[in-house]
């Protein structure tokens, strides 16, 4: 006697493609995460340092209040583990912002003063989270962060990969809920990152004019204070 064949119900086949696809979906998630974090190793390895045009965005949850500032970046990293920056704002007022080790100089033209900080044991956060994506392996992003890739944007023109990190570590999270990155899928730079504060205010760092491994030198990031500049520290 002959069986007839089983034959599945519709609804279980649109089920079993329909998981299926979703699959595919995970696997080729993961596989382009692993290509950008390739991206991020082979930019990093050459990567002795950038200058850009610099917009940050604050946004404040408590009062629902955003501001803006724009400017210029410099960073300079003459060898690795060694990242040195300097920021001067001009809009919508002047001031400059360098960074050092564990050393923080802000500069104030107006008031004719110099802040002076010592970030001590938070020098690692800053190396963490301001240095974020510049010169870092995404090999090495996965030692501190779950990463998720989150879809892709274009940014003035540029194909990105974004990338959502949440910091594994305790210490860091409170300070930082999670991080976006944009990572240009041409050469693996970072060009834009947000990062998200457990209180929902968060900063937006937006860069353009991006120039990578120009002639810099320790001067190019240093602060240029006129004379009869006042030094504060405020910590002591």
């Amino acid at each position: 006697m002959t069986r007839a064949p089983i034959r599945t119900s519709r609804p279980l086949r649109l089920f079993a493609l329909a998981g299926a696809m979703l699959l595919l979906a995970a696997t080729a998630g993961a596989a382009s995460l692993e290509e950008t974090l390739a991206r991020m190793d082979r930019s990093a390895a050459g990567f002795r340092g950038l200058t850009a045009n610099l917009k940050v965005v604050s946004y404040t949850a408590l009062v629902k209040e955003t501001t803006e500032e724009s400017g210029r970046i410099a960073i300079f990293r003459p060898k690795p583990r060694d990242m040195r920056m300097l920021v001067e704002f001009t809009e919508p007022s002047a001031r400059a912002v360098a960074f050092q080790g564990r050393k923080v100089q802000m500069y104030y033209p107006k008031l004719a003063v110099v802040r002076e900080y010592d970030l001590g044991k938070q020098g690692s956060l800053v190396d963490q989270y301001l240095l974020l994506g510049f010169g870092t392996p995404g090999s090495e992003l996965k030692k501190s962060y779950s990463i998720k890739l989150a879809g892709e944007e274009v940014l003035n023109g540029v194909k990105t990969d974004r990338l959502e990190l949440v910091p594994l570590s305790g210490e860091a999270v409170k300070h930082v809920r999670m991080f976006e990155i944009w990572v240009s899928q041409q050469d693996g730079i970072v060009v834009q990152q947000k990062l998200h504060q457990p209180s929902r205010d968060y900063m937006l760092f937006s860069y353009s004019d991006m120039k990578l491994n120009p002639a810099l030198t320790e001067n190019s990031v240093r602060l240029k204070l006129p004379k009869g500049v006042k030094k504060e520290t405020p910590q002591k």
